[in-house]
């Protein structure tokens, strides 16, 4: 019996809870994860899982086998970045995990360029707005916006992330005067549902701060789709510079209330990248996540050519 490799099936199958995502996610057949573990039960002479219909469940005996198997593995991968890492040399597979909208429009455009440059690293990407579970999913490194909050995660900083006030001109124009944040209550606003709560937006000036409650024709879960509404004149819309500050450029969009910043949550708002901790970070990890921070640029790209009066605009998401 390969030791090593059955303990890595029995550590995926409790993970996964079940012998069949555990097969689905080390390509290989139920068979061999159920055999896999009947030997190192047969092996230790104890049963390590307990087999319900709906989910595995570890014996007493398996989650202290599950403990020490787990930091078996990890050490040796430890021990292997650790050698792999002494030449610098990034490769193999890179599974990465982005947020639906800002990757594809500001990460999976840059991968044709980080592939030509590392040309033994094969990725491996999910764009998904769900935050996914890197450890469970096998992941290597994730994008995400916002505040990290509470995570054993390891985050590098990437870029700001700031949200601008705005609307198209033909909006701006065929409504009153918008001059201060307590106006909003007659306009249209355009609501970003994950925004808990998704109708209180909330502003800061020189020392003032408020909150003020909004409402609109529409809501969305989905920035690029909050986009469209606001270029199509249907409203006002708080939206990442990220993702309006081409039409902005171009003056498809204008600023409203430009000085005041949208504060909608606290915490260090940002892009960042995020990896599982480990002692030594993989080189392909390592090359994806500078190769990114050095093509957003500082400050970001899409905030260089903003215009002026969206300076103002502070992190919030």
């Amino acid at each position: 019996m390969d030791y090593l490799s059955a303990m890595r099936l029995f550590v995926r199958a409790v993970e996964l809870g079940s012998f069949s995502k555990a097969a689905r996610d080390r390509a290989v057949k139920v068979s061999s994860v159920s055999r896999a573990i009947s030997a190192i039960e047969a092996d230790l002479g104890v049963a390590l899982l307990n087999r319900s219909t709906r989910r595995l469940h570890p014996t007493e005996a398996g989650r202290d086998f599950l403990e020490r198997a787990q930091r078996i593995l990890a050490e040796v991968e430890q021990a292997r970045e650790h050698f792999a890492s002494l030449n610098e040399h990034p490769q193999g597979l890179l599974k990465i995990n982005i947020p639906g909208a800002f990757g594809r429009l500001h990460v999976v455009p840059l991968l044709p360029e980080f592939l030509a440059r590392y040309p033994d690293i094969r990725v491996d990407a999910t764009l998904t707005d769900q935050t996914v579970d890197l450890i469970e999913a096998g992941a290597d490194v994730a994008i995400r916006i916002g505040a990290l909050g509470n995570s054993t995660l390891v985050g590098k900083k990437l870029a700001p992330h700031r949200r601008v006030l705005c609307a198209s001109p033909a909006y701006l124009a065929a409504h009153p005067p918008l001059t201060h944040p307590d106006e909003l209550k007659d306009h249209a606003c355009l609501c970003f549902s994950l925004l808990k709560p998704s109708d209180r937006w909330q502003f800061h000036r020189a020392g003032e701060d408020l909150a003020t409650t909004v409402d609109g024709p529409f809501r969305a879960n989905d920035s690029e789709a909050l986009l469209e509404m606001a270029l199509a004149g249907l409203g006002l819309a708080l939206l990442p510079t990220w993702i309006a500050g081409k039409d902005m450029t171009a003056g498809r969009l204008t600023a409203a209330l430009p000085d005041w910043q949208a504060r909608l949550a606290p915490g260090d708002r940002a892009i960042w990248g995020v990896y599982p901790p480990k002692k030594v970070v993989s080189p392909k990890v390592r090359a994806f996540l500078d190769f990114i921070e050095e093509r957003f640029g500082k400050p970001a790209y899409w905030d260089r050519e903003m215009p002026a009066e969206t300076s103002s605009a502070d992190t919030a998401r």
